[in-house]
């Protein structure tokens, strides 16, 4: 009998005991996880030191890399006009390629329901993330009807400076004849500097607006307004996806002096491609109408490409130490074993390369991007060269969420790369536009540049020569090289709904080669 009253009074114990942690552990493992997207604007690959570059200063980009995954050779594919990024961050947000994606774009500047329904903040809150967005947006859809939560939604650009580089623009294109150049129109911190005495715009100056509107700089925002949400949500249960988006070190380049007297002027080096200007400036896209390509006189000299880059790498280091508070917030917030953090670009840029300041070509510079990723079972400090689109981290962020990928979704997750289930990328060639200027097909350790307004094109061994110096297209050991790289890329068109017409000048290459 007694035996019986203790077994009951073990079961009866036993029974009201709280459940132990391996519950806790066990949801953990299969609870969705967090999704931290970081997005900067017009920084190039070439822009972090623990990737190669030893002029910057980059010591929380180096963290990312060193406790993650990099992928070196990710992609953006171009832009439909001379704002790259909102083409880059319409394929982010739809997960379709390129020319799709502007179809996408024109539906939600009409806010078609279905449109705005497929996006990637909606997928995941479909799945009970709380998201949630701050910083530039630049894409047609509203941020505050796709993101539950917003915050200080950006533009491309600070908006004064637009205004005033549109009167400028106006009044060169009503110019009389004896006009050449840009210089006698720009507004303050455009054409510049024209010598070392030409000290009318600094980047460091608070009254200049731009990146200073308002009373704070826009990085700093961006990072307080991160450091709200990781607050609000380390009390929550549900995941979170959080986009932060900065506008640095899009132009006007500006930090505190600090970061500028980080980069004297005589440690900062030309470029090897660098020229006083591009032979093809025009019929790549106009670029002496460009924006972009306003910022600095013409013909470039070197004095004025080493103050772009010291200004651009010290808006770069300024965005660093931000990033760098914000991986501290993360880490307090204890929610790092099941967040992921994801870092990209919306493109590159030139500054000084190829006699250019922009983005709208297809070099390396300007479509090649920083990718970063780092989290739960990512191996740590490990490069992989395999070739991924930026845009594929939308995909990525989808598996990980446990979230079947819809077939309106191009891009593809590279999660099995990361794991080493696939050894190679998920595209034959990389594909690259801008509006009906260039087409590009980078494939088999070579790039393919077709100018379709003069046909022209250029061919690049990009293991003998990254910097895209020596055009090998007209050496006649490289004429099949030439012709079978123009059939892919006219094959690539197709998968890409590409339809710009470049058989004929695919024909009448070949009949010159011949």
């Amino acid at each position: 009998m007694m035996k019986h009253v203790i077994w009951l009074l073990v079961i009866l114990v036993t029974a009201c005991k709280p459940a132990s942690n391996s519950g806790k552990e066990n949801e953990l493992k299969t609870k969705a996880p967090n999704i931290v997207f970081i997005y900067t604007d017009d920084q190039t690959y070439e822009s972090v030191r623990a990737l190669g570059n030893t002029e910057i200063y980059t010591p929380n980009l180096d963290r990312l890399v060193n406790s993650g995954t990099t992928f070196t050779h990710a992609y953006n594919m171009g832009g439909w006009h001379g704002a790259v990024c909102v083409a880059s961050r319409s394929m982010m947000i739809s997960g379709s390629f390129m020319w799709n994606a502007k179809q996408k774009d024109s539906l939600w500047a009409k806010k078609d329901a279905l449109a705005l329904s497929q996006t990637w903040s909606k997928l995941l809150e479909n799945k009970g993330y709380k998201t949630y967005v701050t910083g530039k947006w630049h894409v047609a859809a509203p941020a505050d009807e796709i993101f539950a939560h917003t915050a200080h939604i950006r533009p491309g650009m600070p908006g004064d400076r637009r205004n005033e580089l549109n009167v400028a623009e106006k009044k060169w294109r009503t110019a009389s004849g004896d006009m050449k150049d840009w210089n006698s129109y720009m507004p303050v911190g455009y054409a510049r500097p024209l010598n070392q005495n030409d000290n009318e715009w600094l980047p460091t100056d608070s009254l200049q607006g731009g990146f200073w509107e308002g009373g704070k700089h826009w990085s700093e925002v961006v990072k307080e307004d991160a450091f709200d949400f990781i607050k609000d949500a380390k009390t929550k249960d549900n995941p979170y996806f959080m986009y932060l988006a900065f506008n640095a070190p899009h132009d006007p380049r500006q930090a505190p002096q600090k970061f500028l007297d980080m980069y004297p002027l005589d440690k900062i080096k030309v470029p090897a491609n660098f020229l006083p200007e591009y032979p093809w400036k025009n019929e790549i896209g106009n670029t002496a109408f460009l924006r972009d390509e306003a910022l600095a006189p013409f013909p470039r000299t070197e004095y004025a490409i080493k103050k772009h880059r010291q200004e651009y790498y010290a808006s770069i280091s300024h965005l660093d130490e931000q990033i760098g508070e914000i991986l501290d917030a993360l880490e307090d917030s204890g929610k790092m074993n099941n967040t992921y953090i994801f870092f990209a670009s919306d493109h590159g840029l030139s500054v000084g390369q190829h006699g250019l300041i922009g983005k709208q070509s297809l070099f390396d510079h300007s479509i090649r991007v920083p990718l970063i990723v780092v989290g739960p079972n990512i191996p740590e400090g490990k490069k992989m060269n395999q070739d991924v689109y930026l845009q594929d981290i939308m995909a990525t962020s989808l598996e990980l969420a446990g979230i079947q990928k819809p077939a309106y979704v191009q891009f593809n997750s590279f999660m099995d790369i990361i794991k080493g289930q696939e050894q190679h990328s998920h595209y034959d060639a990389v594909y690259g536009a801008y509006v009906d200027y260039q087409r590009m097909i980078r494939k088999d350790g070579y790039k393919l540049l077709v100018y379709p307004k003069i046909d022209k094109v250029l061919l690049f061994n990009l293991e003998n020569d990254p910097k895209e110096i020596n055009d090998l297209s007209d050496n006649p050991d490289y004429a099949q090289k030439v012709q079978t790289m123009f059939k892919d890329l006219i094959d690539l068109q197709k998968t890409m709904d590409d339809d710009l017409e470049l058989k004929s000048i695919y024909i009448n290459l070949m009949k010159i080669k011949e």
